[in-house]
């Protein structure tokens, strides 16, 4: 953290990016200062008073009397430009702008005339202004911050989703990317001379933004999950599963029980298999098969187990040894016969990941006891 930065005030702080802009300062060691639009003129000047740097972003979008936008996104942001200008402290100002600013609408209109409030700033502070898409991520309110938001929250309540146009082009800002960047700036980044459009925006359309939600929304109620791992879909993934309510957290896992002991299937996925879990009876034997493509691996988590190889040409033979106490990842190769042997006293349970998904029609496991 920049030692010159330590008190952040941040207006609009009970809204959707001012709330994950503050969880992020104090994580980050930062003294936040919430400020919102019903804050005391006084309580205001106070506030900047005592701030290295300050976060505007009370604004208005979507506002039930369209006078609300020149009130709220050029008035407000004058009166804080002029208590900052009162305070003599020179501090780094962020400010929340729009990418419609230079848009010859009300709301345009309004966001430059807030941005001009800011640039009036002069010397008296560094300003950095910021010309924002549409921003998504958790805690966004539906039907007012993001589309984003109105599919997930709908989704999650198995509500359906308006679609107008399908190939309406959309581009969409993660909350935790913009937040980085502004981070890094409170840390003593470059703060540039001119309006900004943050790095690492997504362009998608509506009706492609929905057939990924609704393909993430079926995918997790099935078991499967998509890939999700970086990028556009690890931010919009993150983002749906936020909208679930509580008791949504839980999913039934489907388990297939013999006399030997359990099998369930806990996640599948689209490119990179599947992971189970197996459980055996002390004494019990599972698997006894081979394949000519399917890799495993066991890790057991709890117990002892023997897993047993055979070569299916020179039969040559190899025997592992694993226990939960020195954890093992042992990997199942094509071509050798392979099984696993609860050799404890009590119940094993063994973690399973194999490299595709099961198909029924192609199962690629051939019986051939050891």
């Amino acid at each position: 953290m920049n030692s010159e930065v330590r008190t952040v005030t941040v207006t609009g702080a009970n809204g959707f990016v001012g709330r994950n802009l503050s969880l992020r300062l104090k994580e980050s060691g930062f003294d936040v200062v919430p400020v919102t639009r019903e804050t005391a003129a006084a309580e205001l000047q106070a506030a900047f008073a005592r701030s290295d740097a300050v976060v505007h972003l009370a604004g208005a979008n979507r506002p039930a009397d369209p006078s609300d936008f020149m009130r709220i996104n050029r008035d407000f942001t004058a009166s804080v430009a002029n208590a900052i200008a009162r305070c003599a402290r020179h501090p780094l100002v962020i400010a929340a702008s729009s990418v419609r600013a230079d848009e010859d609408s009300e709301y345009g209109r309004s966001k430059r005339a807030g941005e001009r409030a800011m640039e009036a700033l002069g010397d008296a502070a560094t300003v950095s202004i910021w010309r924002l898409p549409n921003v998504f991520g958790k805690w966004a309110r539906p039907n007012y911050n993001s589309v984003v938001a109105t599919f997930c929250h709908n989704l999650a309540r198995g509500l359906p989703l308006r679609i107008d146009d399908p190939a309406a082009p959309l581009t969409l800002l993660y909350v935790d990317d913009l937040i980085d960047q502004w981070m890094a700036m409170l840390a003593g980044g470059p703060v540039a001379s001119r309006p900004v459009e943050p790095a690492g925006a997504y362009r998608t359309t509506v009706g492609d933004l929905a057939a990924l939600l609704q393909d993430m929304a079926e995918g997790r109620a099935a078991g499967r999950i998509a890939n999700v791992g970086g990028g556009f879909e690890r931010a919009l993934y993150a983002t749906y599963v936020s909208y679930l309510a509580p008791d949504q957290f839980a999913l039934p896992v489907v388990t297939h029980t013999d006399s030997r002991g359990s099998f369930s299937e806990f996640m599948r996925t689209p490119g990179c298999g599947q992971v189970s879990i197996l459980t055996a009876h002390p004494g019990e034997t599972r698997g006894g098969h081979y394949h000519h493509t399917k890799v495993e691996k066991f890790l057991v988590v709890r117990g002892q187990a023997r897993l047993r190889f055979r070569h299916l040409l020179s039969n040559e033979t190899v025997e592992v040894i694993a226990t939960a106490d020195q954890p093992t990842a042992i990997e199942t190769v094509p071509g050798w016969a392979h099984d696993i042997t609860n050799i404890g006293g009590d119940e094993l349970v063994a973690l399973l990941w194999a490299s595709e998904t099961f198909d029924p029609a192609r199962p690629d496991t051939v019986a051939s006891p050891l």
